[in-house]
C-alpha cells in the first residue's frame, strides 16, 4: 500500500515539473498596434488593406523590385496600406516602419523627388506619381490624395500621433548628413544611403559595389550650386576607410579624396579652381560626448583632489595618535598592574637605577643604598 502511494506521489511530482517547464516555455506577447487606424479625423478606412512584417505582401503595396531592395537594406520592419475616404475625398495611405531613424531617413531620401509644398512631420517632399511623402521618426508615409484638402491635413496630424515612437538609441539621427558644409548646398539633392541598391538608385558617383556597404558603410551625396558633387562615406574603423579611400582614388583620377579617421571625403565634378580641395580639407569628423551630470572644471577637480589628500592624511595621523595612546595605556598599565600584584611599587625599579661603571665588582643591592658610598 505504501509502495502504491509513493508511485502516485512520484507521478504527481513529475506532472507538476512538466507543467512548470511548459509554463516557462509559453511567452505571451501583445501584438503591435496597427500602423493605420480605422478612422483618421473625418476620413474612414475602407477595406482593411494590406500589411505585413518586413517584405511580407509588399507586392500588394505597388512597389517595384528596386523599391523592395532599397527598403530591405534600410531595415524595413513592417508596413501597412489602406484606402481612406470622406464623401468625395478618396485616397490611399501607406506607412513603412523601420528599425531606426537612419533607415527611415534613407528611405525618405529614396522616395523624395522634389521639395514638397507642405510641412508634415519631420520632413516632407513630393514623391513618385505626385504622392506626398513625409517622415515622422521611424516611419515614412506615402499618400496619394488629390487634392490635398483640410480633412487630409487633419488626418495627417492625427496619424503622426498614432505612429510608433522611437525608443532609446533607435531615434538618433545619423551623423553623416550633418557634416555637409551648408554654403551653396542644394538641400534637395542630399541623398543618404545605407546600401548599394539605394546608393545606385540615388545616383551615386562611384560604383555601388566599391563603397564598402558590406562592411557597415554609410554614405551621403549632395550637389553644390556653382560646383560639383560631394560624397561622404563613414565606416566602423579607419582601416576599412583606408581601403575605400584607395579604391576611390583608383576609380576617380580627377577627384579630390581625403580620409580623416573612419571618414572618407570625395569631391567630384566641375568645381571652381581650388574649391574642391578647399571643401574637402574643411570637413572634419566631430566627436561628441555626453554625460548624465555636469562635468566639473579642471581647477575644481584639482582642488577636490588636494582636499581629499589632506583629509586622508589628517585622518591617518589622528588614528595613529589614538592607537599610540591606547597601546601606551595597555602596556604601561599592564606592567604596573603586574608589579602591584607582585608586591612591588608600581612606578620604581631600584635595581635598574644604579649602574657602577668604576671597574670594581659590586654586589647588586636590592634595598636602598647606605654608608659612605651613598
Amino acid at each position: 500500500m505504501r509502495s502504491g502511494r509513493s508511485i502516485h506521489i512520484l507521478t504527481l511530482a513529475t506532472a507538476l515539473c512538466a507543467a512548470n517547464a511548459l509554463a516557462q516555455q509559453i511567452v505571451l506577447t501583445e501584438p503591435p498596434t496597427p500602423l493605420l487606424p480605422a478612422t483618421l479625423g473625418k476620413l474612414t478606412r475602407g477595406a482593411q488593406g494590406d500589411s505585413g512584417d518586413g517584405l511580407g505582401k509588399l507586392d500588394a503595396a505597388g512597389l517595384t523590385a528596386q523599391d523592395k531592395a532599397v527598403l530591405t537594406e534600410d531595415g524595413l520592419k513592417r508596413f501597412a496600406k489602406s484606402d481612406y475616404s470622406q464623401n468625395s475625398e478618396h485616397g490611399t495611405i501607406t506607412v513603412f516602419q523601420f528599425r531606426d531613424a537612419s533607415g527611415a531617413i534613407s528611405a525618405f531620401d529614396y522616395f523624395r523627388k522634389s521639395v514638397g509644398p507642405l510641412k508634415i512631420g519631420d520632413e516632407t517632399a513630393q514623391g513618385p506619381a505626385n504622392d506626398i511623402v513625409f517622415r515622422s521618426g521611424l516611419n515614412v508615409v506615402r499618400e496619394s490624395f488629390n487634392p490635398h484638402s483640410e480633412e487630409v491635413t487633419a488626418a495627417n496630424s492625427e496619424l503622426i500621433t498614432h505612429l510608433p515612437k522611437a525608443l532609446g538609441t533607435s531615434g538618433i539621427a545619423p551623423l553623416l548628413p550633418t557634416l555637409l558644409p551648408q554654403k551653396n548646398l542644394d538641400a534637395g539633392s542630399v541623398k543618404y544611403a545605407l546600401g548599394p541598391a539605394g546608393y545606385a538608385a540615388m545616383n551615386g558617383v562611384l560604383p555601388a559595389d566599391s563603397m564598402g556597404f558590406d562592411k557597415s558603410g554609410e554614405t551621403v551625396t549632395a550637389k553644390y550650386r556653382g560646383g560639383g558633387t560631394l560624397t561622404l562615406a563613414l565606416y566602423p574603423t579607419p582601416a576599412i576607410a583606408g581601403e575605400r579611400e584607395r579604391a576611390a582614388q583608383s576609380a576617380l583620377q580627377q577627384a579630390s579624396v581625403r580620409r580623416e579617421g573612419p571618414l572618407v571625403i570625395i569631391a567630384t565634378g566641375t568645381w571652381p579652381v581650388g574649391s574642391a580641395q578647399k571643401i574637402v580639407d574643411g570637413i572634419h569628423l566631430r566627436v561628441d560626448a555626453s554625460f548624465d551630470r555636469p562635468m566639473p572644471l579642471e581647477f575644481h577637480t584639482e582642488i577636490r583632489k588636494t582636499y581629499t589628500l589632506f583629509q586622508s592624511i589628517a585622518i591617518f595621523c589622528g588614528l595613529g595618535a589614538v592607537a599610540s595612546i591606547v597601546l601606551a595605556l595597555f602596556f604601561g598599565g599592564g606592567r604596573a598592574l603586574i608589579r602591584v600584584m607582585q608586591g612591588k611599587p608600581a612606578y620604581t625599579e631600584p635595581e635598574f637605577l644604579h649602574i657602577d661603571l668604576r671597574g670594581r665588582p659590586h654586589q647588586i643591592r636590592t634595598g636602598p643604598p647606605s654608608g659612605p658610598e651613598a
